[in-house]
């Protein structure tokens, strides 16, 4: 390429086209409402927004590692302590989910034993198959033949109820 180009014959275009500013006595009202908007409503928000997120980041709050006490059980309350009962009856409902939950989990690991032993599963996932007997018969020692709408207080007379044949039995036995 030669070294001396000649310009004018060769015009670069312009980069940007090139905008004419009309420039009026009235302001604009869109640009207006704008500086209204943003410093009557967006200015508060965001700043009341970043104090509650500075606040939140301080206070870190992990619900899934929420940790309960216990409460006294249904049988420890005073009568007519009705804080009791509820704290008492809001502790059985966690219990029998905490209890579900072992339940199944012992289940999937047998489902896993079965899954990975194959034609070997009854005798090399008998550990596991005994463990989901035991898990399966303390559930439903407790929380059995209760139904759905079963609560602390039902719960409880069934324990008393199964305590009193277990001495009864005994007694019988001892005879």
């Amino acid at each position: 390429m030669p070294e001396d180009r000649d310009w004018e014959a060769y015009k670069v275009p312009p980069t940007r086209t090139p905008v004419s500013e009309r420039i009026t006595s009235v302001p604009n009202p869109v640009t207006f409402l704008q500086t209204v908007f943003n410093y009557v409503v967006d200015a508060p928000v965001t700043f009341v927004r970043e104090w509650i997120e500075r606040q939140q980041a301080k206070n870190k709050f992990y619900y899934y590692h929420q940790k309960f006490r216990r409460v006294p059980d249904l049988s420890e309350c005073l009568e007519g302590d009705y804080l009791c009962f509820f704290e008492a009856e809001a502790q059985w409902r966690r219990d029998r989910m905490v209890d579900q939950e072992i339940v199944e989990i012992v289940r999937e690991r047998l489902g896993a034993c079965k899954q990975r032993e194959g034609p070997n599963q009854f005798q090399n996932c008998a550990k596991e198959m005994e463990q989901l007997v035991q898990v399966t018969k303390a559930y439903q020692d407790r929380y059995g033949d209760l139904g759905v709408h079963g609560n602390a207080r039902t719960c409880l007379m069934k324990q008393k109820h199964r305590m009193m044949e277990e001495r009864k039995a005994q007694a019988n036995a001892s005879q």
